[in-house]
């Protein structure tokens, strides 16, 4: 009885302490091509002077030993240790990692990235990685040598619709990679109506001994689950070590049938496997010591990446030998483990192989054990290490030439599978009546509007204070428009206005030099010079109106003009009543004498600007100018204006003027004829006619333009009136004064007749 339990718990352990032993103690020898092709293509490198003339490369190797601190460990490791671990710093160490390939699997991956991204250092993985893991790997620093593991999934399906298998069975890692294998791949084979029977998560392996009698049950109840399923196909995703434990487990079910024999029809598993890239069968060591038959998975699908066969490595490999390298620590683990004999230096393999002659090679191992052809992960890793030395030749040659290094680009370029082209920028999409709605044509924005990207849906409007430029692409900021002191315009209008001010000057100077004369005395000398500064005032008047708009110009522009100009009008006014009473206090019996005298005019005067002067203040204190901005009226300039508060203020200020003037030109028109030595009628008709064409031609003209020229019509319609009245007024006068002065007398201007 004693020893049928013996045999029946060495049976079922036995299998188990074999495993740990090839797991812990025995490296896995089917990856030592990884390390062989790393090798091979340094060697390669390095006896290529056209690519690294200046510099050798070397490497160094670091087990992860599929655990996260280890891998964090390793890596500091790899990065700070001289003399002693201290992380973060490096002293006395002359050897610069330029960058690390590795990460088989993605826990590994993740962990390596965590370290590397920090100090810029890019590793280059040769792992087939699913697309969710791209925003968990530090992508600034994390390259691949493989494609999305995405393709494996479509490939799945395809292989199970060829065979037509619908009834088939998913086991996965239980991580964040199973757990997105089994969310992608069961909603595509729902879309293809294919059944998955069950989808089982199996732990990850661990190896600490206090914890594997769990994993090994626990695989076991869910390989319960998974013979008592009818499915024939059953597709495996995770790593190596997965499938390695999960042959234990069904080693240790087998044996159990074998025991306890009224199970043996319920527990023999045949089924189709299916496994994806990061799964290789590296169970050899287990079939061999245990003489396990490999029917476990006998006629397993395995998806693979793509390779390439290298000239020359075949032959590489053909070379290796116990005494190839003395520095090849995997090759003293790996000889033993392959040719089961022992090398030079004492362990406990000596106990039961014999010694190595040296004449074992590579070719005569089987496949399972160990590949001639180049795996395709090795591949990657050979093209990864390429990768880096171009990328370092690349570095030294922007050093070498002094210039920045050129890009992340390749002459060929994919075509463009369009129904049409893409509407360019300043274009917006126009649907085509009864066609597709990827086919449309492509119709320019409006005037306006503006489109900045391709393919823009619709055009879009400009802010009120930018335009859109000639492309119709971007929008640019509209000009300010206002009359600079710069401005052609402005540099005319402040030379006029200043000359006309010179010559009032000098007109007024003549007529205060010559007081006493004739000419001077006639028709109210008071009246004139009152006249002549009112005018001089109407010549500075347009000053106001040059520059940026501002709360006091504003304020005083267009008030002072109205004030100003009606003071001038008034005394014109004045002069013409008076040459009228004058005449008419001449004849005899005439009851208009006590209306002749400087009070009467001195009355019109006031009375007249009085009221000019009232309409202002009104003005002013209820509907006061202010600087505004007009960003409508023009496309490419924001006009800078003075809004005038009150448009009806304004031309109330205008329409009293164009009263004052219609008066004056009235009276003068019917005292055109009186006697020349007290009549001025006829200049002061012929200077309202000037002044009332020119304001009315003003109206019509100042509505038309917008900005700067706006208030240049004025303010020439200011220069053009004050010129008129000054010299078809005073220059006859100065004429007489300057030129004839023997006619500026009593008795030659009473001689004189109309």
């Amino acid at each position: 009885m004693l020893s049928s339990i013996i045999q029946v718990l060495f049976a079922l352990f036995f299998p188990i302490l074999i495993l740990i032993c090839c797991l812990v103690f025995l490296m896995v020898t089917k990856f030592y091509q990884h390390i062989l092709a790393l090798v091979f293509a340094i060697d390669e490198i390095n006896n290529n002077p056209k690519i690294l003339s200046n510099a050798t490369l070397g490497f160094h190797i670091f087990d992860s030993y599929s655990d996260s601190k280890m891998t964090y460990r390793t890596i500091l490791d790899l990065l700070f240790t001289s003399q002693e671990f201290i992380p973060n710093y490096k002293c006395g160490s002359q050897k610069n990692v330029i960058g690390v390939i590795g990460g088989f699997g993605s826990d590994t991956t993740f962990r390596m990235a965590d370290i590397l991204h920090l100090y810029k250092i890019p590793q280059i993985s040769y792992g087939s990685f699913e697309p969710a893991s791209n925003d968990q790997i530090h992508s600034a620093s994390f390259l691949r040598m493989v494609p999305s593991e995405l393709l494996q999934y479509q490939g799945l399906v395809q292989l199970l619709l060829y065979f037509q298998w619908r009834w088939m069975g998913l086991m996965a890692t239980d991580d964040e990679s199973g757990t997105y294998f089994l969310r992608t791949v069961e909603q595509i084979l729902l879309q293809e109506g294919i059944c998955p029977a069950f989808s089982e998560r199996l732990t990850k392996h661990i190896y600490f001994f206090d914890e594997i009698d769990t994993m090994i049950f626990e695989r076991m109840g869910i390989l319960n689950n998974f013979m008592l399923s009818t499915a024939k196909v059953v597709i495996v995703h995770g790593e190596t070590a997965s499938i390695t434990w999960l042959a234990v487990a069904i080693q240790t079910t087998q044996t159990m049938q074998y025991i306890f024999p009224w199970g043996k029809e319920k527990y023999i598993p045949k089924r189709v496997w299916v496994t994806t890239a990061q799964i290789d069968f590296t169970i050899f060591h287990f079939q061999k010591i245990l003489d396990v038959k490999p029917q476990i998975f006998h006629g397993a699908l395995s998806f693979n990446i793509h390779s390439k066969q290298i000239q020359g490595f075949q032959q590489f490999l053909e070379t290796v030998n116990p005494f190839w390298e003395e520095k090849d620590g995997f090759l003293h683990e790996f000889w033993p483990q392959a040719f089961n004999c022992f090398l030079s230096k004492m362990n406990v393999l000596n106990l039961a192989f014999e010694p190595c002659t040296g004449k074992e090679t590579l070719k005569d191992l089987p496949a399972p054990f160990f590949e001639m052809s180049m795996l395709s992960h090795s591949y990657s890793i050979y093209n990864a290490v390429y990768a880096l030395a171009h990328a370092l030749h690349a570095i030294d040659s922007a050093r070498v030439n002094h210039r920045p290094l050129a890009h992340t680009r390749s002459h060929l370029v994919p075509p463009l599978a369009l129904c049409n082209e893409k509407c360019h920028l300043g274009y917006s999409k126009k649907k085509k009546e009864g066609e597709k709605f990827c086919c449309y044509d492509c119709a320019p924005c409006p005037d306006g509007m503006f489109s900045n990207q391709e393919d823009s849906e619709t055009c879009l409007s400009c802010p009120e204070d930018h335009y859109p430029n000639k492309l119709q692409d971007q929008c640019l900021p509209k000009i300010p428009n206002f009359l600079t002191f710069e401005d052609p315009l402005a540099i005319a209008a402040t030379f006029s206005a200043l000359s006309l001010s010179l010559i009032t000057v000098l007109v007024l100077g003549i007529f205060l030099k010559h007081h006493d004369t004739a000419i001077v005395k006639a028709n109210n000398q008071s009246l004139t010079y009152i006249l002549l500064i009112s005018l001089l005032l109407c010549f500075l008047c347009p000053l106001l109106f040059i520059g940026r708009p501002n709360q006091a110009t504003c304020f005083i522009q267009q008030t002072t003009f109205g004030f100003v100009f009606s003071v001038s009008l008034s005394s014109i006014l004045a002069k013409t009543i008076s040459v009228v009473l004058a005449f008419m206090a001449t004849k005899p019996g005439s009851r208009m004498r006590k209306w002749v005298g400087k009070r009467l005019a001195y009355s019109i005067v006031f009375t007249c600007s009085i009221f000019q002067a009232g309409l202002c203040v009104l003005w002013l204190a209820i509907f006061p100018p202010f600087p505004d901005v007009d960003v409508h009226s023009m496309t490419t300039e924001v006009i800078v204006l003075c809004n005038e508060g009150s448009v009806t203020m304004f031309y109330c200020i205008l329409g009293y003027l164009g009263f004052l003037a219609t008066i004056c030109f009235t009276v003068a028109f019917l005292a055109r004829k009186l006697p020349d030595s007290f009549n001025e009628a006829k200049f002061i008709t012929f200077s309202m006619l000037v002044f009332c064409c020119v304001w009315l031609s003003f109206i019509p003209t100042y509505l038309c333009t917008k900005g700067k020229y706006m208030v240049a019509v004025e303010i020439f319609s200011i220069l053009a009136s004050s010129a008129g009245l000054l010299s078809c007024i005073f220059f006859p006068k100065c004429y007489i004064i300057v030129v004839r002065p023997e006619l500026n007398n009593r008795e030659q201007l009473i001689q004189r007749k109309i």
